[in-house]
Order: C-alpha cells, then structure tokens, then sequence
C-alpha cells in the first residue's frame, strides 16, 4: 500500500465554535414523520428516540448518494434534518414527491434554525452535565439540541466534536471563534466527508465509509437504492473507499477534483470527497480504487500533480475480500 512519510501536521486548534452558515435545516413534522423517513434513508428513524441522532443518507433507486444529513428527533411528532444548504432545495423537492398520504409535512426550516459546530475540551465543559458523551447521541439543552459527531483525531489525539441546532436569533456558544477552514480540517481529521454538489450521485455509501460510521442499517427495511447497498455489503464488491490524505507541497485542492495513478495517467482512480487546511498544509479525503494502494503513488489533478502521502483514519478500513 502507498504509505509516504507523512507530512507534518501538528497544528493550534484546540477548539472553540462557529456557525456552520452553509448548511441548512429540514423540518418532518407529522404523527407519520419518522414512519415516512424511515422508508427514504438509509438509517431507523422509525425506532430513533429522542436521545438519539442519526447520521443518515439518502439514495437515488441506484443506491448513489444524493445527500447526507444529520436526524434529530424533537419529539415523537417532529424530525430536523440538517445538511449541506446547497442540496437542501433538491433533498426537499425530490423527498416531497414521495410524502403522498403520509401523514407528514416537509418544510425549510433553515430561517428559524441554526447549526453550530463546537469543537475541544472548552466545549464539552461548555455543555457540563448535558454533553452527549456516545457519537450520534443528542441531549435536549432547553430548546436547542446538541449531537455528539466523531471525534477529529489530532496529532494521535482525539479531538471532541459537536452539532449545536437551536434557534437561528439564539446567542452564539460562549466560546472562541473558530473559521471555516478550521473547522474543514477538523472533518477531515474525524474521517467525515459530506456529499457536496459536486459529488452528488458520485458514491454508493460504503465508498465513503457511511456504515463505518454509523450511517447505514442493514437490518431495516427498504429505502431508495437499499438492494445496491445491501449487495455491495454482503457480497464483498466494495472495491472502492475513502482514505486520507495530506497533499506534498500543501497545494490546493478542491471537491470533485480527480486523482491519478502513477502508472495510470489516462483513468481517474479516484474523486476528492472533503479538504481541509490549515497553516499551507493541506489534508483531503478522497474515495479512490483500493487497487491503487498496492505500488506506484497518488497524485492530485493528474499523474504529474502534487504528490498524495496517505494518512490514518480514526477508525478501521478493511481490505476487499
């Protein structure tokens, strides 16, 4: 396998909070609500307590993923659905065509609602007694909610990560700002890639390691593309993932963009999923061919770019079968 020297990337992120303002908010509300999303995504929200999130997709009938979201549950009778806000529209046109008689209605609640994502120590102390202390657990902090998301692995330490959703005119968290590019790195260091539009219908969701993650339940019943996922699970033809990687030279990178073997200059081997930076370096997670892996190296945009070094995850990929 490709496994360069890795570059260095200690780093003076210890925490803090920013409002996540490229993301949006969907509203389920509706006696049938989670009935009706259970049957749409690829997680069980029909069994979802309130003290529980989910880390859920949502297919097209060949099993690509259209969107990835996070799906609290208020209460028995309302679900929030927060994703990428540049998918939201589409997520909200194509799920209402299938609402039919369910008792629910579907709705943008992204005016009303806002994302925060608090990251370090200063932000579990911040929660106290309230912190969720499982990934994808939610604990109800007055009106707002606050789900616990993978931990960003950081120079070999776990860095504790959150979702705040409360109420859009709420007073921002108590502690220091963190930016964007901050926090992109972060997701990246937890092994988290969101499906972004220029990845739409780009991955089946083991390609991006959604059921290593708690996105995928495979004992549920049928949702959109559910036998593509199911197949690629028990028959062993995930030949495909998504690693990290650190960029030589910290040169840009964008989602969507390429990836070549050095021995392949004319196929792509593989799509970047998520980039983050920080300080001139430059960490990606890309969904590339495991082939790829056995010799040769890595480059981004074509076999002549910079160089990819692979980096460890913060949880276990297996090999194909």
């Amino acid at each position: 396998m490709i496994i360069a020297a890795m570059t260095d990337t200690s780093l003076a992120i210890t925490g803090g909070a920013l409002r996540l303002s490229d993301w949006g908010v969907m509203r389920a509300q509706g006696e049938e609500a989670a009935k009706f999303l259970h049957g749409q995504l690829t997680q069980d929200t029909a069994l979802q307590t309130p003290q529980q999130g989910r880390l859920a997709g949502y297919c097209s009938a060949k099993g690509r993923l259209l969107a990835l979201m996070l799906a609290f549950k208020r209460d028995a009778n309302e679900m929030l659905l927060a994703l990428p806000a540049e998918l939201l529209p589409a997520t909200l046109k194509r799920l209402s065509m299938f609402v039919m008689r369910a008792k629910c209605k579907l709705s943008d609640a992204s005016a009303e609602l806002a994302l925060w994502g608090l990251a370090g120590e200063a932000a579990r102390e911040l929660l106290g007694a309230d912190v969720p202390a499982e990934v994808w657990s939610v604990t109800h902090i007055g009106n707002a909610l606050a789900m616990r998301l993978p931990d960003a692995l950081v120079d070999g330490a776990s860095l504790p990560r959150y979702a705040l959703l409360q109420a859009a005119d709420a007073p921002a968290p108590a502690l220091p700002a963190l930016d964007a590019d901050s926090w992109q790195w972060l997701e990246v260091q937890a092994g988290l890639a969101w499906v972004r539009t220029p990845t739409v219908e780009q991955f089946v969701p083991q390609m991006i390691n959604l059921e290593l993650l708690g996105g995928v339940n495979f004992q549920k019943g049928c949702y959109p593309g559910q036998e593509v996922v199911a197949r690629s699970q028990y028959r062993g033809t995930v030949k495909r993932r998504t690693l990290q990687f650190a960029v030589a030279g910290g040169g840009s990178a964008q989602i969507g963009q390429e990836i070549f073997h050095s021995a392949d200059p004319e196929q792509p081997a593989g799509l970047v999923a998520a980039v983050g930076s920080h300080e001139g370096q430059v960490l990606l997670l890309a969904e590339v061919k495991l082939a790829a892996l056995e010799g040769g190296s890595l480059h981004l945009g074509s076999a002549g770019g910079p160089q990819l070094s692979q980096r460890p995850l913060p949880y276990a990929v297996a090999e194909p079968q």
